[in-house]
Order: structure tokens, then sequence, then C-alpha cells
């Protein structure tokens, strides 16, 4: 052991400072602070993003939740909208994928009692977004919480088992053409379609990530749109203007260069925001009526259907396989998803889907055989794991663990090496770690 203490420590030289950083603001926009610590329990914080324009009146706010307790990522990423639109942002450094919902439950008393003790609040426009693990945390909480007027869900839905129905709250969601989880959303979306609640669908060209700025762009704006048709905030007729405008621009474009699915997503999603606000929303229905006699849409529309059943086939058929040590079938079709992905196409977008379909799948299965000490078993599916998502932090971590466990120690610090390079940086799980806890404490390098 002592041999790897050296060569890890060696890599983790770096530490990302102690309980509160607060980043410096660029010009004009407002205060970044990485950790506030909860007043009522010390054990629970959050990230916090005060926009530029706070001034003492309430402000709208919305809860993020990443599946890794990272909660400052995302409020790093989005600030600049928080000052576009005025949002107070909070991230919870707390929830992450294991929780349980007591865990969950504690996690949101402390978080929406402890922020309104600093900030003015508008109890009127509380919202909730989250990414993959962290959206059905977002999803759960509005259920539960009636507070919560609307939902952000990027990379996955509803917690599982939630049908749908009328819910009090809007929900938009969000996928990356690439990313595995948007069947799930867009059956998803398809079953709200027959219900009352206000929903819409965004797709961005990306796979399981947090969206990009420009996608959650339109999501924030959704929400101010939900506020003004719920009577929170006063009718901005410029605001509903330009989003007019910049909806039929791209409309427009998606129907000159024939991506009329497209264009029926753009004429829905418009749909959704500018119900009951303006009589433009004639304009988009009509537009979807013409699209929906299109011949041109109707072929899209089946080449569209049938790729996502051909996908929900192939999902199925890759099931007898994780039973068995076929190794060989693995590496043929790992190799064979990874030459025909491009999310250029949607064939491609297919393909990268499954990929990250896989890199799942050997998540759950690799971390069930590392926690159940089958160290053979989970040496073979973690180079699977490897193999399907190479950029994937957790894969080295995981191969790190199982190094150690086979007294490979250089191997075990490139692997540490690599899985910091790609984004590890939870300092808590290492030290929780049994393979790692003789090691004195340390930070990973801080990688945003």
């Amino acid at each position: 052991m002592t041999g790897i203490r050296q060569l890890i420590i060696a890599i983790l030289l770096l530490s990302v400072g102690t309980a509160v950083a607060v980043v410096p603001p660029p010009d004009g926009m407002g205060k970044m602070t990485d950790t506030v610590i909860c007043l009522a329990d010390p054990a629970q914080s959050y990230a916090l993003y005060v926009p530029a324009r706070g001034n003492g009146a309430a402000m709208p706010v919305i809860f993020f939740f990443d599946p890794h307790g990272d909660g400052a990522l995302p409020l790093h990423k989005y600030r600049t909208l928080a000052d576009r639109y005025g949002f107070i942002l909070a991230g919870s450094n707390n929830s992450r994928n294991g929780n349980d919902g007591g865990t969950t439950e504690n996690i949101w008393r402390r978080l929406s009692e402890d922020l309104p003790g600093r900030h003015r609040i508008d109890p009127k426009r509380i919202y909730a977004c989250g990414f993959s693990g962290g959206a059905k945390v977002a999803g759960y909480l509005a259920l539960q919480h009636p507070v919560i007027r609307g939902v952000i869900a990027g990379g996955a839905g509803l917690p599982d088992g939630t049908p749908a129905g009328t819910f009090l709250f809007s929900l938009t969601l969000i996928a990356g053409e690439g990313d595995m989880n948007l069947t799930e959303l867009v059956g998803l979306s398809n079953a709200l379609d027959k219900t009352p609640t206000r929903h819409r669908i965004l797709f961005f060209d990306g796979k399981h990530e947090w969206a990009p700025v420009a996608t959650m762009d339109i999501a924030f704006a959704g929400l101010q749109f939900d506020a003004m048709g719920a009577g929170s905030l006063p009718k901005d007729q410029p605001f509903i203007d330009r989003y007019v405008m910049q909806s039929r621009q791209r409309l427009g474009l998606y129907t000159r260069t024939h991506r009329l699915l497209k264009a029926m997503q753009e004429c829905k999603f418009s749909i959704s925001l500018l119900d009951g606000l303006t009589d433009q929303v004639r304009w988009f229905s009509n537009r979807a009526s013409t699209l929906l006699k299109n011949a041109v849409y109707g072929q899209q529309r089946q080449v569209s259907d049938r790729l996502l059943a051909r996908e929900q086939a192939t999902k199925a058929g890759y099931g007898p396989h994780f039973q068995q040590d076929d190794g060989p079938y693995w590496t043929a079709t790992i190799r064979d998803l990874q030459m025909r992905a491009d999310p250029g196409t949607a064939e491609g977008a297919m393909y990268q889907r499954l990929l990250a379909y896989l890199s799942l799948a050997f998540y759950s299965i690799s971390h069930q055989l590392v926690e159940g000490n089958q160290n053979k078993d989970a040496r073979h599916f973690v180079e699977l794991y490897k193999l399907a998502d190479p950029a994937n932090s957790e894969a080295w971590y995981f191969s790190a663990i199982l190094h150690v466990r086979e007294g490979q120690a250089r191997a075990a610090a490139d692997d540490l090496r690599k899985a910091a390079g790609y984004g590890f940086r939870d300092k808590a799980r290492m030290d929780r770690q049994p393979e790692f806890r003789t090691l004195p404490r340390m930070d990973l390098p801080k990688t945003r």
C-alpha cells in the first residue's frame, strides 16, 4: 500500500480550497459561491449564484440537482442566463445518485429553509432543474411539494413508475440526440400530450450531458412564459414578440432544409409557451396542421418511428449477452457502434444512443460487481466499460480499485490519473473507498 500511496500523492497534488470558495464575478455579473453551509445542518451545503440585478426585491429561484452532487457545475455553466432572466441559482452539493427518498427530502428541507433566510425569494416562482438522476430528483420533489411551479429535466424524466398525469408544475424535457434516454423522454412527452399538463421537449446536438447554454436559454425562457401565463409575472409583450420572431426564423430554416420533424417540434414547443398569451399561437397551430398533411413529413415520421422501434429491439437483444462472458461479441459490437455513431444523421444518432446505453449498462454491472468484491467478473465488465466509454472517469476509477486489489500499484495510479483527467473530483468518495482508506486526505485537481 505504501507504493500506491506515494504514486497517488504524486498525482493528486492540487487543492480546491476549503469550506467556502467565492469566485470573483466578471464585470456586470453577480456573485458565485461554490459552497454555502446550511445554518441548521452543517453537513448540508449548496452552491449559490445571485445575479447582478439583485436589488433586494423578491427573486425567482431555480434549485439544481447534479447526479454527482456537484452543485456548482450547472451554476457556472448557466450563470449568464441567471443574469439575463434575473434568477437566483442554487445547486445542492449533497444530492447525488443513490440517495433514498428520506435523504432527498432532508436535502430539500434544508435548501428551501436556508436560502430564504439569506435572500428574498418569490414564493410563486420556485423551480427545480436536474440532469440524469438529478432530473428524477427534481421531478420527485415537484410531485411532493406544490411550491415548485416548474421542472427542467435533462437526460431523464420523472421518477421510475410515475405515470403521465395532470401535474401542478410545468415540465420541460431536454435530451441530446445521442442520449440513451431519448426514447424514454419522447415517450413521456407523447403521453403528456394526452393530459392538460403544460409541457414541452427540447433536443440538442449532443449526448447524455448537461444541455448547452443555448438550449437551456430556451428552457429558462419557458419558465418566464409559464409565469406570465399564471399571472405571477407581468405580461412582457416585447419579450413575447422577440421569441415569436426567433421561433419563426428557426421554423423557416427547418422548412427550407427539409427537416420537417424539427419544424414540427418547433411548432409544438412554441404552442406550449405561447398558449394564452398571444394570438400568434394560432399561426403556429396552423403551421403544425399543414405539416401533418405534408407527405414528406409523414415519411420522415415513419423513418423516425422505425428507428426508435429498432433501437428498442436492439437493446432487448443485448440482454442475454450481459449474462455471458462474451468478450469477442462485446468487442465487435462496441467497435461497430463506434464506427457507425454519427450525431449528424438520424441513424448515426441512434448508434450513439446505443453506445451510451451500453456505457450505462456496463457502469451498473461494474459497480455492482466491484461493490460485491467479485473481482474477476468485475475486471471483465470494467474493461468493456473502458472500451465503450473511454472518456468516462467512472470506468477508470473502478479500474483503479481493481488494480489495488490485484496488487498493481503503478497501474492503479495511472488509472487514477486518467480518472482525474476525465473530471473525477469526488474527494469524499475517494476517502470512503476501503482500498484508499489508509491514504491521507487529499484533493483532486479542479477541472471545470
